[in-house]
């Protein structure tokens, strides 16, 4: 099922341009969405109500025609590249190919990202293409309402991201405890390094990836994106968040959860406690209509009712609950919708993380996240794994 881009459509007619043009490689996931292809150098795509078309260099032809949704593929030799380089130099040469390009697709004005490159703009202009920057991003909130694909994708990472904490768990379940407090399996110390290869090994055989994950100990869990790194130990807070993105669909999923081996403190108990209310508060409040901005209300109250500091109650703290509840998640693992105090209102098919917590170093920290699909109803939970904070 393709993407409903009705409303690109509608936006192109309200910034009076004929197309939308993107400059970029598949690592940019308006250039992903769009064009459907996959390639490590820049290439251009431009959409017009009527057709798509990509200009892709020649070592990326063949596969362009037959992987990339475009209906027309374009190389530069199509357009005298080597003639216009011989002419005017390799720079201007590029102008005029992305002039003519155009041109073949009907095409005399451009609806450009915020990132698009300035030179490669300046050249358009240069050439006589009005180029104008859409400041709405328009493309990221089309991204955030997914087809059903798109979420089966994202259910593939997730089932990929479980079996991942599973390995994880495994590990501090067979771990015992030396004479410093420090987690041991097998007669070495268990480090936050070590869980991350079996998590990362795991998502690799289930056809998945991530450039990093978090494994964070102790002080180290109390501030939310530290990745974490050493000795793991006893009767402290272990935060494991993971977001694995599928290899082959480029589809991300996202989970953490907080594990502790030994006995907790009773603040830390405490405050897992707490914070699985949050998260049990924050999902009620899922459900179409309502905005970003309710679901993270619904976590704060449960914490400031307890008398803990959150950002939305006290911009400057730097301990409680110091981050929004959460985020869309697709082609980038933060994408829109956000939840937090200027979140928008949630559509049915949006894929956002809940994800409430609490940070203190001398507590460390605890967080808890799920990974849902905004429906017609409410929401559905495609996470799975339990949540406990004792690992027996």
């Amino acid at each position: 099922m393709e993407p409903d881009l009705s409303r690109l459509d509608a936006h192109l007619a309200e910034l009076g341009v004929d197309a939308y043009l993107i400059n970029a490689d598949s690592t940019d996931s308006n250039q992903r969405y769009l064009s459907r292809f996959g390639a490590p150098d820049p290439f251009l795509t431009c959409y017009t109500p009527d057709e798509l078309s990509v200009l892709v260099s020649g070592l990326e032809y063949g596969r362009a025609k037959t992987e990339s949704r475009a209906d027309r593929v374009r190389r530069p030799v199509a357009y005298d590249k080597r003639e216009l380089v011989d002419a005017y130099g390799p720079r201007e040469a590029d102008h005029r190919v992305a002039a003519r390009f155009l041109s073949d697709c009907g095409v005399e004005s451009v609806a450009v990202p915020e990132g698009f490159p300035v030179g490669a703009a300046d050249g358009l202009r240069e050439q006589g293409i009005e180029v104008v920057v859409d400041a709405d991003d328009v493309l990221v909130d089309i991204r955030a309402v997914k087809t059903p694909a798109e979420l089966d994708h994202v259910r593939t990472a997730q089932r990929a991201n479980e079996a991942a904490m599973a390995a994880a768990e495994a590990l501090l379940e067979r771990a015992a405890v030396d004479a410093e407090g420090r987690l041991v399996v097998d007669s070495e110390v268990l480090t936050s390094e070590r869980l991350k290869t079996a998590i990362e090994t795991t998502l690799l055989e289930a056809g998945c990836g991530l450039d990093e994950t978090i494994v964070a100990c102790g002080a180290q869990a109390a501030d939310p994106h530290d990745r974490g790194s050493g000795p793991l130990y006893a009767d402290e807070p272990i935060i494991v968040d993971i977001f694995p993105q599928d290899k082959a669909t480029k589809y991300h999923a996202d989970m953490t959860r907080t594990f502790c081996v030994g006995e907790p403190s009773e603040t830390l108990a405490e405050w897992y406690a707490l914070t699985e209310r949050a998260l049990a508060a924050a999902l009620d409040a899922v459900e179409p209509g309502a905005t970003g901005a309710d679901v993270h209300a619904a976590a704060c109250e449960v914490y400031e009712d307890a008398g803990l500091p959150t950002l939305r109650a006290d911009p400057s703290t730097e301990v409680g609950y110091i981050h929004s509840t959460g985020h869309g998640v697709g082609l980038d693992v933060h994408e829109r919708p956000r939840l937090s105090v200027d979140g928008g209102d949630l559509v049915a098919g949006q894929v956002i993380t809940v994800e409430p917590g609490l940070y203190d170093p001398d507590v460390g920290g605890v967080r808890i996240e799920d990974i849902v699909i905004v429906t017609d109803d409410g929401y559905e939970n495609l996470s799975e794994y339990p949540i406990e904070l004792v690992v027996d």
